[in-house]
Order: C-alpha cells, then sequence, then structure tokens
C-alpha cells in the first residue's frame, strides 16, 4: 500500500511539474512577442463595473431639505399632490437646493452603482443560448431518433432526409439560412433564429446517438415488454429508453459541450454572445490577446462545469445499478 501511495504522489508531482513547465513555457512566449504590450488591467471592467445611473424626480413639487450623510445626500421632496419621498444621491453630484421647485423628470444628480460589463451579458446571452437549444434539441433528437427506427416509412424517410440534409450542411450555413430566409418569412428575431439553428442542427447528431443507444439495447427487452402487455410506447417510455438513456449519457454529453462552444457561430447574425462581446472589447481597447485568453477561460468554464454535472449524474446511475 506503501509503494503505491508513493507511486501516486510521484506522477502526480510529475504532472504538477509539467503543466508548470507549460505554462512558465506560454509566458514566457506571450512575452516574447514583439511591439505587443499587455494590458490585463482593462479586463476587470469587462465582467463588472462602477456606472452612473441619474436619479429623477417622479412628479411636480419642491425641494423640502436635503441631508448629507458622508458622501451621499439624501433628498426629501414634497410632490404637489401631497407625497413625499426620499432620494439618495452622490453629494458631489447634486443639482438641487432646498426650496428649489422641481418638475416631472427633473435630473436632481446621480449615484454610482455596480453594474454587468459586456463579457458577463455576452456570458449570459451565451448560456441562455446554450440552454435553449439543448432543450430543443433533445427534444427534436429524441423524436428524429425514434424516428430512425421506426418501421413506418414515412416516419423513417423523413428523420433520415432531415439527418442527412442537417448532417450534411455546415451550421454557419444553417444559421444564415434560419436568420435571412425562414427568420425573414416566419418573423423571427435574431434570437430565435439562432437558437433554432443550433437546437435544429444539434438534434440531428442527437438522433444518431439516440438510434444507436436504443438499438445497442437486446430485442428481447422489447418482446418481454410486450409480452406482458405493453404496447410499443408504453415499452419505450418505461423499458427501452431508461436502459438507453444510460447508454447514451456520455456522448450526449459531449454534443452538448460542442453545442456550448458552436453557439459562438451565432456571433455573425450580430447577438451579443460572448465572442461578439470580446470582439466589441478589442475594437476599444486593443488587448487582443488578453480578452481572447479571457473569453476561451469563460467557455472553459462553462464546458467543465457540464461535464461535472455529466459525472455525477453517471456516478448517481452507478450507484442505482
Amino acid at each position: 500500500m506503501a509503494s503505491e501511495l508513493a507511486k501516486k504522489v510521484f506522477w502526480y508531482i510529475c504532472l504538477i511539474l509539467v503543466l508548470s513547465g507549460i505554462v512558465w513555457k506560454l509566458v514566457d512566449l506571450t512575452n516574447s512577442i514583439p511591439g505587443y504590450k499587455w494590458y490585463w488591467n482593462r479586463v476587470p471592467t469587462n465582467f463588472f463595473f462602477k456606472g452612473d445611473i441619474d436619479q429623477y424626480a417622479v412628479k411636480n413639487g419642491a425641494v423640502q431639505f436635503i441631508k448629507e450623510d458622508g458622501e451621499m445626500a439624501v433628498i426629501t421632496l414634497s410632490y404637489d399632490d401631497g407625497d413625499v419621498s426620499e432620494v439618495e444621491v452622490l453629494k458631489k453630484t447634486l443639482l438641487v437646493s432646498e426650496g428649489n421647485r422641481i418638475n416631472e423628470d427633473s435630473k436632481l444628480g446621480h449615484i454610482s452603482v455596480w453594474q454587468k460589463g459586456i463579457l458577463i451579458k455576452g456570458l449570459i446571452t451565451t448560456l441562455e443560448i446554450s440552454v435553449y437549444a439543448t432543450f430543443l434539441g433533445l427534444i427534436i433528437g429524441l423524436f428524429a431518433g425514434l424516428g430512425r427506427i421506426s418501421n413506418n416509412p414515412l416516419a423513417k424517410g423523413l428523420s433520415t432526409v432531415y439527418v442527412e440534409i442537417i448532417r450534411g450542411t455546415p451550421l454557419l450555413v444553417q444559421i444564415f439560412v434560419f436568420y435571412f430566409f425562414l427568420g425573414t418569412v416566419l418573423q423571427f428575431d435574431r434570437m430565435s433564429a439562432g437558437v433554432m439553428a443550433l437546437a435544429v442542427f444539434t438534434g440531428a447528431y442527437v438522433a444518431e446517438i439516440v438510434r444507436a443507444g436504443i438499438q445497442s439495447i437486446h430485442t428481447g427487452q422489447m418482446e418481454a415488454a410486450r409480452s406482458l402487455g405493453m404496447n410499443y410506447f408504453q415499452a419505450m417510455g418505461y423499458i427501452i429508453l431508461p436502459q438507453a438513456f444510460k447508454r447514451i449519457l456520455p456522448p450526449l454529453a459531449g454534443q452538448f459541450i460542442s453545442l456550448i462552444k458552436d453557439s459562438s457561430l451565432v456571433s455573425i447574425i450580430a447577438i451579443t454572445d460572448l465572442t461578439k462581446a470580446g470582439r466589441e472589447i478589442i475594437t476599444s481597447t486593443f488587448a487582443t490577446f488578453e480578452i481572447w485568453f479571457t473569453v476561451a477561460a469563460l467557455y472553459l468554464v462553462l464546458t467543465f462545469s457540464l461535464s461535472m454535472i455529466v459525472r455525477y449524474i453517471e456516478r448517481r446511475f452507478a450507484v442505482s445499478d
């Protein structure tokens, strides 16, 4: 036991040394780029920043009195209809005095609050697109996969045509078709067009994963279920699909991880996802490598988180077995 532990510790130390060497070499290579100045200090403000929000009166009235509290000033407003309210602004931005008349939408000053930067907004958009496309793609893929193994010529033919067309054309072209053609005909906005394009693209690959998973279950399982009086759909829902799901979970996870990365292509139709947010920041900060490294790290966080969730589900299934 002691020797086995020593071997593991030795190889873990080797792993740490190798990774440290790779990181050191990358840092050395980046520092050797001729004429490039690094601006890592420009990255954090694109996550969160303190921005000014103007404060306004909402009705006609007057400034009753002003109370100063450190850097802040609390303005008590008395409106003509008898209402009284308090508005807090930064003392240095105060634009009114006691006794001043105010009108509706009169500017009183502003406060500084933490706001989401464009990287966080892009990250949220990417997450929303990925979640919606994953959900829709799973539904589309499930029905298309069942159609692929169906004995009904119509269902099997339509599913086969769908899978072959989608898998045989580039995702970028499909996004253009959904946005410029279907978006115009069916009045999709760019967000809906992007989600639908990703969902349809993913559904074709999920269909093949579902088909392979179902066909990997021994045919005797279906025959046994039917012999117990179940119809086809009951046998699929209660017997076949639960067993197949355990087998297709890893490839499904891989497909959905690819979907998160493929979602970067929707930036081509002006959706401000993580990739487009990175491009917009670069045009204003010129911190090219810093921003792209940051964007890559954020994608890694999303994909790694999904991988951890899938591993947890796999462990739970292993315990249930």
